[in-house]
């Protein structure tokens, strides 16, 4: 018999409240620098409300930990599966994103998603801790970065300084991707920027 999953919105509540006393941030101060009302702070920290990619991202950045640090990880072994209907969805303007896996290792930290960039809007990201690794699949995406931009289809691949700025637009129809954020150990988390990878 598996373990049932806690939903996303308890994952985020505990290591929420986890993060924000380990820095001594009060939530008004965190309100102040994510630019998130405190009231929605609190109802997240209580497990209530809807959190979306925009609001994840945004503590992620101000907080200066791994996404997968507030959305907790999976314990592995010699045989991990995890099926992709019965992970739930977090979703933003115009991406819906499967948190599938977290894998530490001495070079790291990597998270590894499954990303669906719908077409309906772009998803604009003020930037975040972490290195994307993007991957098409299927359709074309056009990605902004600090004002360049490129545009990928099925088998391209793209990484970036996820610090910087940027942009996901599937302008003809849904791109089915997969995303790695990479969190390296020699990473600054106090907010100063490091290399971008280069390749």
């Amino acid at each position: 018999m598996e373990d049932e999953t806690p939903s996303i919105r308890d994952m985020l509540a505990v290591n929420l409240r986890a993060a924000r006393a380990a820095r001594g941030i009060s939530l008004s101060e965190l309100s102040r620098r994510s630019g998130i009302g405190k009231a929605t702070l609190s109802q997240l920290e209580s497990g209530g409300g809807n959190p979306t990619i925009e609001t994840v991202f945004s503590l992620s950045r101000v907080l200066e930990v791994a996404i997968s640090d507030l959305l907790d990880h999976r314990a592995g072994g010699a045989l991990t599966v995890v099926r992709g209907a019965d992970v739930e969805v977090l979703s933003g303007e115009g991406v819906d994103l499967r948190p599938l896996r977290r894998i530490e290792t001495g070079e790291g930290v990597f998270e590894v998603y499954d990303q669906v960039v719908r077409g309906d809007a772009p998803q604009r990201s003020q930037g975040h801790v972490g290195v994307e690794h993007t991957i098409v699949q299927t359709g074309s995406l056009l990605v902004e970065v600090a004002g360049r931009s490129v545009e990928v289809g099925p088998g391209d691949y793209v990484a970036f300084d996820a610090r910087e700025p940027h942009c996901y637009t599937a302008s003809a129809g849904p791109v089915h991707s997969v995303l790695l954020l990479q969190y390296r150990a020699d990473e600054r988390l106090d907010g100063r920027p490091h290399p971008v990878l280069k390749g």
